[in-house]
């Protein structure tokens, strides 16, 4: 049964999203990003940026989510 996790977005994927954060069900990080990525305003966004999952970055896309996780979605930051 997929999980139901908190997505939150960054700087320029907040702009693309619309929003700062959104609640979506997925069983792994792969089908929680394609679900992203099937989205025009947020695919070149998502592709460019970093994941995290829980504060940690997954060493892979088949990552599986658990209810309640927090995925950041962040892109690159300019700046110093």
């Amino acid at each position: 049964m997929p999980s139901q996790v908190t997505v939150r977005y960054w700087a320029g994927a907040r702009r693309a999203a619309g929003l700062a954060s959104e609640v979506l069900t997925a069983d792994t990080l792969a089908d929680l990003l394609g679900q992203l990525r099937a989205r025009p305003g947020l695919a070149e966004v998502v592709g460019a940026s970093s994941v995290l999952v829980d504060e940690v970055k997954p060493s892979r896309e088949d990552h599986p989510l658990t209810a309640g996780a927090v995925v950041d979605i962040l892109p690159p930051f300019a700046g110093g």
